[in-house]
Order: structure tokens, then sequence, then C-alpha cells
């Protein structure tokens, strides 16, 4: 006999933050985290288990959490030197490659339109 076990994708982290605040909403309105997290499994067709996960998040942040804009693939060709400096942060800090580059992309682009 075989099994087949089907398992939903891991939602994504603008999937997560929308999930929280709307276990914050369903906390104001119901009240108590057991409805909260009933209300959650019925609007999103989750497990109990992880309703009551955004529903505890939700609790302890007290509010609504940033929703963060999605990201897309962005392709350049850098120098192998800077790319191996870049990779080394990344083992050093323990944060993502795209993050650290988004970083100092967005710390760049401050320092230009502070120069006009």
């Amino acid at each position: 006999m075989v099994v087949l076990i089907w398992r939903m994708p891991k939602s994504s982290r603008s999937e997560q933050a929308q999930r929280v605040n709307t276990a914050v909403e369903l906390i104001r309105q119901h009240g108590s985290l057991a409805q909260a997290t009933k209300a959650l499994v019925d609007r999103y067709a989750i497990s109990k288990r992880q309703a009551y996960r955004y529903v505890r998040e939700a609790n302890l942040v007290g509010g609504h959490v940033p929703i963060p804009e999605p990201k897309v693939a962005f392709t350049v060709k850098l120098p192998r030197d800077l790319v191996q400096g870049v990779r080394e942060c990344a083992a050093s800090t323990g944060q993502p490659l795209g993050e650290i580059v988004a970083q100092a992309l967005e710390a760049f682009l401050v320092k230009e339109r502070g120069r006009g």
C-alpha cells in the first residue's frame, strides 16, 4: 500500500504578516485566543496548531506588523573579490546575501539622494 502525503507549501513572509494582522483583529473581535484561533482556522483552512502560532504571535506583538514588500530577482555581474567579501560577510553575520546587498544599495541610494 502506498500512502501519499500532501503538504501545503510554506507561506511567504508577506502571508505570515497578513495572517498575524488578521489574528490581531480576530483577538480584538472575539476577545479570546481560542475563538480567534478557530476563526483563523476557518478563514485560511490551516491547522489549529498553525493558527494558534499566528494568534500567539499576534498576542505578543499586540498590534499590526508591517507587511514586507515582495522581492524580485535582480542579476548583476560583480568583481569576484567583491562577491567573496559579501559571502564572507553573510557567513560571519548569519544574514542572507540578498539582505546584505539590499542594505548596501539602500545606503548608497540615501547617500546619492542627499547630494542633489
